[in-house]
């Protein structure tokens, strides 16, 4: 199991290493970068000419190493996070990246993990539910949520939350986390419900399609399981049906979703960071979008680097998890 263990790790450090990579090439690929960010604005809001505003310009490129070639800024930022644990400045707000990430990563982290639980959760029980009455109106009611799960795109539901919170329910609750009473107010049931009040369409969109996977894969899984001989011999022996399908056809059918784990955090991650776009709630995703528009690269490349180190650690306990579970893993390991 150890070896199994340090295997995976080795390839996972890896793994990141390359992401980075890709990422902060792609993420300077498109034309410009933060000078003509500072271009634009003095000109546009400080009433400078062009000719000042380029020099402006070519200033801030030289004191950013923005001129330097692109594998030198990519070693240097690297190498800062390795050595120093800093993931560079951020440009537009002359803070650490990390700190102007830190701020918000917390909340995106905390309310994808619920989402992936509450999609797990209920997304399995609905898909056990599923098989076990199958072609009843069950299965067919657990049929059409999977289908709409699997096919509204969840900015679409975003929108239409968005218009239904604005133009129609007149809600109070829309960008940010909190009402102006609890911002600094501290932490009681009060506050909990006040940012389950601003949250919830974010729970309800990313947790949506998750819950519509698991379902769809749980079901599959155990009908297959249930077809074979070994829950035809339980059945024989007289166990009873709920005994049969809990204790011998649920284990042997959930191993396909432990070991999808590992892709369905990040699943919700993205489907939070999409819909609090939409919904300007101030998690990660409108900072990824602002520093994407303004060209800040360190704090864009961190925030991919992260999600890329959410992925993998996804797959590594997914891994672990499914070695554990199932011996033939561990034993498939070591040949």
């Amino acid at each position: 199991m150890l070896g199994f263990v340090l295997r995976r790790l080795v390839s996972a450090i890896g793994l990141v290493f390359a992401v980075s990579l890709v990422s902060f090439a792609l993420i300077q690929a498109p034309p410009g970068d933060y000078g003509d960010t500072v271009k634009a604005t003095a000109m546009s809001r400080g009433g400078m000419g062009e000719a000042d505003a380029e020099r402006l310009a070519q200033a801030t490129r030289e004191t950013l190493g923005l001129n330097d070639p692109l594998p030198v800024q990519y070693a240097k930022w690297i190498g800062g996070i390795v050595t120093r644990g800093d993931f560079g400045p951020s440009f537009l707000q002359n803070r650490p990246a990390i700190a102007v990430i830190g701020e918000r990563i917390w909340w995106t982290l905390g309310i994808a993990l619920v989402c992936h639980l509450l999609a797990t959760l209920i997304g399995c029980g609905l898909g056990i539910f599923a098989a076990v009455n199958q072609h009843r109106w069950g299965d067919r009611a657990a049929t059409v949520i999977a289908f709409l799960g699997m096919t509204i795109p969840r900015f679409f539901m975003a929108l239409v939350i968005l218009y239904l919170l604005a133009f129609v329910w007149r809600s109070p609750t829309i960008g940010s986390l909190f009402s102006a009473p609890y911002v600094i107010a501290p932490w009681s049931f009060a506050k909990f419900l006040d940012l389950v009040a601003h949250v919830w369409p974010i729970v309800l969109i990313a947790a949506f399609g998750g819950l519509a996977y698991n379902l769809r894969v749980m079901r599959g899984n155990l009908l297959d399981v249930l077809r074979q001989p070994f829950i035809e011999a339980a059945r024989a022996k007289g166990l009873p049906e709920r005994k049969v399908v809990m204790k011998h056809a649920v284990p042997n059918a959930i191993h396909p979703l432990v070991m999808n784990q590992g892709l369905i955090m990040p699943y919700m991650v993205s489907g939070e960071l999409e819909a609090a776009i939409i919904l300007a709630i101030p998690t990660i995703g409108p900072l990824m979008l602002q520093s994407l528009l303004v060209e800040d690269i360190y704090v864009t490349a961190s925030i991919f680097m992260i999600l890329a180190v959410i992925l993998v650690i996804g797959n590594f306990l997914a891994d672990v998890a499914l070695a554990a579970l199932d011996p033939r893993v561990r034993q498939g390991a070591f040949r």
